[in-house]
């Protein structure tokens, strides 16, 4: 028998980042997120609105244990390895994770009946694109071992559509930023990669400086343009694909963005308006396969699934960035408390 008779969910990777703002996402829902992760890069305390089991989706024993246990009615799948500059220097570690790890998952969703499957995919499968919008049928060429792995299991999705009648929605989101509006949960990555929170590492002198990568781009004032959507935007469309399939939803893709484009002077200049502190910036050059822009066109999200973000505007991503920056501790303190609890 089920454990709970709430409707039931698999979140693979739901002590990550985004995972963990979707699982208090199906939580208000009405839904039990069991939250499945390594905790390689995810964080115990993330975990706070279901249960937390342990285990690694290349381990087909435990994913089966888990499954066999809660009988989820769908798997939201966050879990991947998403540093693109390591994918370059270490591909390996990216498709034995990201594509025969979620190969395991899928197999196991097969052999245990489960027909709902939402995954968490990345602008990274477009590339370099040649116009913008970039819309859902934009051609998909990645640049780089960590889009090239995210597509290969968009493809796997589509494969166990057409032979095991496997429904899946995937969202394809843009740049994910700021932090839970109730500073319960937010960013906290080991290493940080992520502009806004080492924008804010600059601005409190939790770092140096920030280093601005191209001055010289087709842009408005020279630096890289990218879409900043915030998390719990990312969260409430994971929840909307998960109703949409319990509602028989077929198989799709969606773009996740604000369809906005803020550059980095953009960011640097408000987070030096939302905290009131002066930001210390370098200009290096410009970094290899780093686009001019990436702006997104959402429209069909926003139609089909009725996806409707609240938190479109970069001072209110920021802003809540900011509030838990200063709740939080470094994340090397955070790691050492983890390390002895």
């Amino acid at each position: 028998m089920p454990v709970s008779d709430k409707r039931t969910v698999l979140v693979t990777g739901g002590a990550g980042y985004i995972g963990s703002h979707a699982c208090k996402a199906l939580a208000r829902a009405g839904y039990l997120p069991v939250t499945y992760d390594s905790l390689i890069y995810g964080h115990e305390w993330a975990v706070k609105w279901g249960p937390l089991e342990r285990g690694d989706i290349l381990d087909r024993m435990r994913l089966d244990e888990v499954i066999a246990h809660y009988r989820p009615s769908a798997i939201m799948h966050f879990a991947a390895f998403a540093y693109v500059g390591e994918s370059v220097t270490n591909p390996g570690k990216y498709y034995s994770n990201n594509v025969a790890g979620s190969l395991n998952l899928l197999e196991a969703a097969r052999d245990h009946g489960i027909d709902q499957f939402v995954f968490s995919s990345t602008c990274a499968t477009y590339g370099m694109p040649d116009r913008l919008p970039i819309t859902e049928d934009t051609p998909q060429n990645p640049i780089n071992p960590y889009g090239a792995s995210k597509l290969m299991v968009e493809r796997m999705l589509t494969d166990f559509g057409t032979a095991h009648g496997l429904r899946s929605i995937a969202l394809r989101y843009f740049n994910a930023a700021g932090a839970d509006p109730d500073g319960e949960i937010g960013e906290s990555h080991d290493p940080e990669t992520h502009l806004v929170p080492l924008v804010l590492d600059a601005a409190s002198g939790r770092r140096a400086d920030v280093t601005i990568f191209g001055t010289d781009y087709q842009t408005p004032d020279g630096t890289c343009v990218r879409d900043y959507i915030h998390v719990a935007d990312l969260a409430s469309a994971h929840v909307k694909a998960v109703e949409a399939l319990e509602a028989n939803s077929a198989t799709d893709v969606f773009n996740l963005g604000n369809g906005q484009g803020f550059s980095v002077v953009d960011v640097v200049q408000s987070v030096e308006q939302v905290t009131g502190l002066k930001v210390p910036v370098t200009r290096g050059p410009r970094r290899a396969g780093d686009p001019a822009a990436l702006i997104s066109d959402a429209t069909k999200a926003k139609t089909v699934l009725g996806w409707d973000p609240r938190f479109a505007g970069l001072e209110r991503i920021v802003g809540t960035a900011w509030v838990w920056h200063q709740k939080v501790p470094s994340v090397a303190t955070l790691k050492a408390k983890e390390a002895l609890a």
